[in-house]
């Protein structure tokens, strides 16, 4: 089964097909890297190729296993990943509200807010002062939230210092900024399980880890036992060396917030996730290629040669004609793509006919035909024979 010569019948409904489809492909797999459930996606793979190899070879036990115990793995996995899939249709549904949002508001720290910001958090750790500072990315965080009091008021030194102070009732929480504004503090965020990157932080770190999992906020952390600053971003947690290194981190975090207007488009296309676009793009071209190109009606004719089985022990087969006759089948493409000439068997049971016998009937009981194919016509539907007794 030739694709490329076929070419003609893709139209363009096909590629409208390809790209929506490679859209929301492309979502599901970023959502599976940015998530814990991203080792989910090669058992699904694994699991996937199984069943297609199953159900191409006609591998009954081990397709009806699959069908059997697909619902359950289904639910199973639902019930599992429950967060991340809240989290991957939350992101589809506010996807278009907060990118209008962005339009009207940049996020963005200015150079001044992010020296003090830098100063007063080595400050901390300095005076070995525990201190959760969450910045805001593209992400709505709310839900993620829990207790806190709003307050709204402008970024500063001060300010911190005050809210981070060990007397200060508020200041076992995070402290959330927008812009230069703190719009919350004591906030209290989700703790992480991935005690391998906690290591020996404490309950600060646990909680930056856990936003971090869960959205793109960038979280730093100032330890009242070691005395490190640490930042949390894409559910990875490191220590910061100096001052240079977290305003650099910082930089970076708001310029990837915020790109370019004028390089936003290409570099969204061609150097943001471009292996997950490309691979994105096969998954679809793959599942147009089998569930609607292989669903396409194909109609072929061959000339088989027609067996016996069971002469009568008294008679012996002199000759018969014609020796190959034509059938036509039809059946899905993809029932095509693995057929073989051989795999088609035409033979007539001879064990009622006796020596007066001239003729024999073909019917559809007579042919051998592969899963998922259909007999259309036999060409012709009798055959002469000649038939002699044993000497």
């Amino acid at each position: 089964m030739n694709f490329f010569s076929d070419i003609h019948t893709v139209k363009i409904p096909d590629f409208l097909d390809i790209l929506f489809m490679s859209v929301m492909i492309y979502f599901v797999l970023i959502w599976f890297k940015k998530t814990r459930a991203a080792f989910v996606l090669i058992g699904f793979f694994i699991v996937g190729g199984l069943y297609l190899f199953a159900r191409q070879f006609n591998l009954t036990l081990t397709t009806t296993v699959f069908h059997s115990f697909f619902t359950v793995v289904l639910i199973a996995v639902i019930i599992i990943f429950q967060e991340e899939i809240r989290y991957f249709f939350e992101q589809v549904a506010v996807w278009s509200l907060n990118r209008r949002i962005r339009k009207g508001r940049k996020l963005h720290l200015p150079p001044k807010e992010i020296d003090m910001l830098i100063r007063t958090l080595f400050d901390f750790s300095r005076e070995k002062i525990g201190a959760l500072i969450v910045l805001r990315g593209r992400d709505l965080i709310a839900r993620h939230l829990e207790g806190g009091i709003d307050l709204n008021g402008n970024l500063s030194e001060p300010l911190l210092k005050s809210i981070f102070d060990p007397h200060s009732i508020g200041h076992d929480g995070a402290v959330i900024i927008e812009n230069n504004f703190i719009v919350q503090f004591s906030a209290h965020l989700p703790l992480s399980k991935n005690f391998g990157q906690l290591d020996q932080g404490g309950t600060r770190h646990a909680a930056a880890l856990g936003l971090s999992e869960k959205t793109d906020a960038l979280c730093l952390i100032a330890s009242e036992e070691r005395g490190v600053v640490s930042v949390a971003r894409r559910g990875n947690l490191r220590a910061v060396k100096n001052q240079n290194e977290l305003r650099n981190i910082l930089e970076s975090f708001y310029r990837e917030i915020n790109p370019p207007m004028q390089k936003k488009f290409a570099d969204y296309i061609f150097t943001e996730n471009f292996r997950e676009k490309v691979l994105a793009i096969l998954i679809a071209f793959l599942l147009w290629f089998v569930v609607v190109y292989g669903a396409r009606p194909v109609y072929k004719s061959f000339y088989v040669p027609v067996q016996f089985r069971r002469l009568a022990s008294d008679v012996e087969l002199a000759g018969y004609s014609p020796q190959f006759v034509k059938i036509s089948i039809s059946g899905a493409r993809r029932n095509f793509y693995f057929f073989r000439k051989k795999n088609l068997q035409l033979i007539i049971d001879a064990s009622d006919w006796t020596k007066n016998t001239k003729e024999a009937t073909i019917s559809d009981s007579n042919l051998v035909l592969p899963q998922g194919i259909n007999l259309r016509e036999i060409t012709p539907d009798i055959i002469a024979v000649d038939l002699e007794r044993k000497k």
